[in-house]
């Protein structure tokens, strides 16, 4: 598990942001656009911004070319990433880019945090592969084609709170958010290209779900529309509290979301509601050894 650390963090509410993305074949033109919405996020006053799943390469036939590309640090989207990190002064948690793996057969999807200076704190791995069969116009998906799973936590303290990381079909896993919680995590994040199809009948009920039971504010990043002839997701990135509220919501579209974090009322309410303290997990423990 990465634990990194930062100066203490405010007691004041925080503002965060999620940028909504239409994402295409040209990853230049993705950069574009998501330089566009980073900075209307911090002029908005975001200290946190959160981009999509695929943010800059949405064609799978370009992971190897550009995850090889991205095993440096010098790699263009990740000077990109740094670069509108510490232009604007704002924390970039990066939705996910492929960097490839150690055999070069496969890449990992990662979510890269770069803080205000410009410089990588944390970096997680997709640890659930979207591999589904879904009633839409591609039918079938199968991530590990081209994907190669990660095998860590990853938590990262920021200035608006410890921050647990994941991407997409992590969704679908509590037991993640779970360990997130039991792990510090006082907000998380779930940048996604959710298709239309199962965002229409999942995404906000999971959202909100790993927020209440886990008492954590979910910043939400969701691709928002039409693609390609094939591929269609579902958007409405959201910020969720930890009582399930939504605090912002945008449904189809390029744009963002903003919100303030009140930790103060997070930590009222897990002291009043203390369901950390009531688990039982000794009822669940597998005897079979």
């Amino acid at each position: 598990m990465l634990d990194t650390q930062t100066p203490e963090r405010r007691q004041r509410p925080a503002t965060v942001a999620a940028v909504q993305l239409i994402s295409g074949a040209d990853w230049r033109h993705n950069l574009e656009r998501a330089a566009h919405w980073i900075a209307e996020a911090a002029a908005q006053g975001a200290e946190l911004v959160l981009l999509p799943e695929n943010f800059a390469v949405f064609n799978t036939s370009m992971l190897i070319e550009r995850g090889a590309e991205e095993l440096s640090p010098e790699g263009p989207i990740r000077q990109f990433l740094s670069q509108q990190a510490k232009q604007h002064g704002i924390w970039l948690v990066a939705g996910s880019l492929p960097i490839l793996n150690r055999s070069g057969d496969r890449v990992r999807a990662a979510c890269l945090v770069v803080d205000d200076q410009g410089q990588e704190r944390a970096r997680y791995d997709k640890l659930h592969l979207f591999d589904v069969d879904v009633s839409d116009n591609q039918g079938s998906y199968r991530e590990s084609d081209e994907i190669e799973p990660g095998d860590k936590l990853v938590l990262v303290d920021t200035p608006v709170g410890r921050l647990g990381l994941t991407i997409c079909y992590d969704l679908r896993f509590p037991e993640l958010y779970q360990a997130l919680r039991a792990a510090g995590a006082d907000l998380v994040s779930v940048p996604a290209a959710f298709t239309q199809v199962t965002g229409e009948a999942h995404w906000e009920v999971l959202l909100r779900a790993r927020a209440i039971e886990n008492q954590c504010f979910v910043i939400a990043s969701n691709q928002g529309g039409v693609h390609n002839a094939k591929r269609e997701t579902y958007g409405h990135s959201m910020i969720i509290d930890p009582w399930g509220t939504r605090l912002d919501c945008l449904e189809k579209g390029e744009g963002m979301v903003l919100a303030e974090l009140d930790l103060e009322r997070q930590r009222q309410l897990r002291q009043q509601m203390p369901v950390i303290s009531h688990q039982r997990p000794e009822l669940f423990r597998d005897e079979r050894g």
